[in-house]
């Protein structure tokens, strides 16, 4: 069963399924462990969707159906914080999972997940995901190593950020997006409304300005409408190395 997820009118819409065996995928969590599977028609039962950019295909407090994989495209993990505001938990990319936290034994989902981009996703349904996972004990091994990094880099983060300053959270956003997403002709490959950094960064719209114009007249960053260029990577890195900017990845 399709999940109904969407906050917008047009749900998301079905592809002609990419079969895992033949997707060159290899960040993806399933296609890694294809090889190693005692039986992998589960794989023969995920569904290919596409979804528009802005559009939201999994609503917070929805009941949890599934996973989904990026196949190709940007999405944003949000959380509804402090008096409704939105929170911005993660950025993510092709072959990674979106949704596990929701996984198990939960029954609805804690995040929610918009396209910065039109995306293509591989859905797996729950029950075809627990029985592939009790099946295939390196498949279940595997899925456990993703859990615990997922785990470290969240506690990881808490405590970096709870001793930051407001121009090192912004900082570390910057080389995070620099990081994950890399450079397309010199900006960051990853272009983000200034609310949108406030969001990841846990500040306002009004403060994550302030601190770009103070970094361009430093000269550590340049922009374009929405596009930020960082024109100095390592004297950024080196304004937050004692909260250790890498763990994040």
């Amino acid at each position: 069963m399709l999940p109904s997820i969407s906050h917008s009118k047009s749900k998301y819409s079905s592809l002609k399924d990419v079969s895992c065996s033949a997707c060159t995928n290899n960040n993806c969590l399933i296609n890694r462990n294809l090889k190693t599977l005692s039986n992998f028609k589960f794989a023969e039962h995920k569904k290919t969707l596409k979804c528009k950019k802005g559009q939201q295909f999994i609503m917070e407090g929805a009941s949890v159906n599934g996973l989904f994989f990026i196949l190709k495209g940007k999405v944003k993990v949000l959380r509804t914080g402090i008096n409704g505001r939105e929170q911005i938990v993660r950025f993510a990319k092709e072959g990674e999972i979106i949704g596990h936290r929701g996984f198990g034994t939960e029954e609805f989902y804690s995040i929610g997940a918009i396209a910065l981009e039109d995306c293509v996703l591989c859905y797996f349904s729950k029950e075809n995901l627990q029985d592939a996972l009790l099946e295939n004990p390196s498949f279940t091994y595997d899925m456990m190593l993703f859990y615990a990094n997922e785990l470290n880099r969240s506690e990881n983060k808490v405590k970096s950020i709870s001793q930051m300053t407001v121009r090192e959270r912004v900082i570390d956003t910057l080389l995070y997006i620099h990081r994950k997403f890399g450079d397309l002709k010199g900006f960051l490959n990853l272009p983000l409304s200034r609310k949108e950094y406030a969001d990841y960064a846990g500040t306002t719209e009004e403060q994550v300005i302030r601190i770009f114009s103070s970094l361009k007249k430093e000269g550590l960053i340049s922009t374009k409408g929405k596009k930020i260029a960082i024109t100095d990577v390592q004297l950024l890195k080196n304004e937050i190395s004692e909260h250790n900017y890498f763990l994040d990845a």
